[in-house]
């Protein structure tokens, strides 16, 4: 049986225009497909599903009719085409022809580029980038969740539709174009999934399938899923497969894991996905995880995105305390040293809530880490969204940024990032009243215990999430050919990845870890033990020159001058001891 006659919940082609539609409602007595208007029974399972074989073609509108009552559509819908109210529609799984000869890109090759779609141009915007970007020397897109939200702007974490493509970005098979071209570009592809909720609009499974959810253990975003039921369970592994296989998606990345419960649930979609793409060596999955759960890097996750690392770099740059940067407030160059030197910076201690995070990680592979000095949450999460190169100094941020590509972890850039761009990335939402007021409310109340917006007339300046114009302050194109000063940066962050695929790149997944220190207030020095020599970096983002402890050595890269066996402020130094 092949994966396109395998049987799935929600609507798959068998062949010959026949499709197979299955629906588990274990709240249903009795379930119907309505096909272009027509009226098909539905047989009913001992495992909750209905099932039901029918002629159709690609676009042909269904739902599903419950208890002779209410009209859903497909929570497994592949295509909406009209948003997260309108009918689901058939789609084919052979609408692209696919072109590129791809084997995939290892891991230790990835120089990840995130980006949202919608702030890109859509599919065929962020697709007439690819041969910049590809020049710049990134290869990997990440892109952020693009299954089907409210309205016509969102950021992707508020979806509803897991199995199809937002239809403000484009067709399905544009977006599987997209994926085609860009692995002819030499780029991997990887996507955000989100597996812990589902958005507050537009979701109709617990009228039907109540189990879907556990009301017992929320998440900040809304129900959570219950991951004990085996229909969910399948949902969602089926989900992951068919980014993967039908898509041809290079990997994924998990959304905030932590809500995810029971946590089980990874290991048996990791095993499912190591089976479902035996054949491709070059699968990447990565996590986001606050738990700082190690224990999942060891059992055959790619990769986590470091947050801590990113904390106290920030923390370091900017002097900020409030929020989660409280917990870094007062040791950020201690914990950056720790994060360089051992993974997370939290390894089961207590934060200032006393509570405990994460697990010991000291034995796990740095190139296991993924790190970055800006991505859409530390950007958007802020109430004005200001990148890094509008709070600290150009100096500071492009420091940062040399952190960033010059350790043997992998690296994370957010879109505009290799040129500094200075776009703003807030939060934006297209939802229809009263959630929309809720949600420029709730974002407001959000930032009433920062200082900045204590006072009430002051969080009227942040922008409204419903608002166009917030959507429209946030998109990012490629600078222009006579943008000197964003020629300047691409001309460093080019440097920067020639060292990095010269000295890092070959033995990163060999790389270990030779210790960090802290050098001052502002500044930290590490090394690795690399196959071919040893590699040493120091970063000083303080105010004033500083003594650095670097072996003698090779200087690879030194972003000012200094005397010797000093580091200027706003700087970053590097040092490769051959063997």
């Amino acid at each position: 049986m092949t994966a396109a006659v395998r049987e799935r919940l929600g609507a798959w082609p068998l062949g010959d225009g026949r499709y197979r539609f299955c629906l588990w409602a274990p709240d249903a007595r009795e379930v119907a497909l309505v096909l272009d208007g027509e009226v098909h029974a539905m047989s009913p399972g001992e495992d909750g599903c209905f099932r039901v074989e029918a002629t159709g073609s690609s676009g042909t509108p269904y739902r599903f009719l419950i208890d002779g009552q209410a009209q859903v559509p497909d929570p497994a819908s592949r295509w909406q085409p009209h948003g997260v109210e309108g009918a689901s529609a058939l789609l084919p799984d052979d609408g692209h022809v696919w072109q590129a000869r791809w084997e995939g890109r290892p891991w230790q090759e990835l120089i990840i580029y995130e980006v949202h779609l919608g702030c890109s141009g859509g599919i065929a915007g962020l697709k007439a980038q690819l041969p910049a970007l590809a020049a710049m020397g990134i290869t990997a897109l990440e892109l952020m969740p693009v299954a089907q939200f409210p309205g016509r702007r969102n950021w992707g974490y508020d979806g509803v539709f897991p199995y199809a493509p937002a239809e403000a970005y484009g067709h399905p098979d544009e977006l599987k174009g997209l994926v085609d071209a860009a692995h002819a570009h030499g780029m991997a592809v990887l996507l955000d999934v989100v597996y812990n909720h589902f958005g507050p609009q537009g979701n109709l499974l617990a009228s039907y399938a109540s189990a879907f959810f556990n009301d017992q253990a929320p998440t900040p975003w809304g129900e959570a899923i219950d991951f004990n039921q085996p229909q969910v369970k399948r949902f969602f592994v089926d989900n992951a497969l068919m980014w993967l296989q039908e898509y041809r998606f290079d990997g994924l990345r998990l959304d905030a894991v932590q809500a995810i419960t029971p946590n089980a649930f990874l290991g048996e979609l990791l095993q499912a996905i190591r089976a479902g793409c035996a054949d491709r060596p070059h699968v990447h999955l990565v996590l986001e995880n606050e738990r700082n759960q190690a224990s999942w890097l060891r059992q055959g996750y790619q990769g986590q995105w470091n947050d801590d690392l990113h904390n106290a770099l920030h923390v370091m740059l900017t002097g900020e305390s409030e929020g989660y940067y409280a917990d870094y407030a007062g040791r950020a160059p201690q914990l950056l040293a720790r994060a360089l030197s051992e993974g997370f910076a939290w390894q089961g201690e207590r934060n200032h809530k006393g509570e405990l995070r994460g697990e010991p990680s000291a034995d796990v592979a740095p190139q296991h880490f993924v790190i970055f000095a800006q991505n859409h949450d530390q950007i958007g999460n802020r109430a004005l969204g200001e990148r890094l190169v509008s709070l600290v100094p150009a100096d500071h941020a492009r420091a940062a940024l040399a952190l960033v590509l010059l350790v043997p972890m992998v690296p994370l850039l957010f879109m505009g990032e290799p040129w500094q761009a200075r776009q703003p990335f807030l939060f934006f939402t297209d939802y229809l009243p009263p959630l929309d007021e809720a949600v420029r409310e709730g974002r407001r109340r959000e930032f009433a215990g920062f200082a900045a917006f204590a006072d009430a007339d002051q969080r009227q300046r942040i922008p409204d999430p419903n608002a166009r114009s917030t959507f429209e302050a946030s998109r990012v194109a490629l600078p222009a050919a006579d943008d000197a000063q964003a020629a300047d940066h691409l001309a460093v962050f080019t440097t920067l990845l020639s060292l990095r695929r010269r000295y890092l790149q070959p033995g990163l997944a060999h790389a270990r870890p030779l210790g960090a220190r802290v050098l001052g207030p502002g500044a930290v020095q590490a090394g690795w033990q690399l196959p071919d020599g040893q590699w040493w970096i120091a970063l000083n983002v303080g105010e004033a020159a500083l003594g650095h402890e670097l072996p003698d050595g090779t200087l690879v890269w030194q972003q000012q001058d200094a005397a010797p066996g000093q580091i200027a402020a706003g700087s970053v130094c590097v040092h490769w001891v051959p063997r």
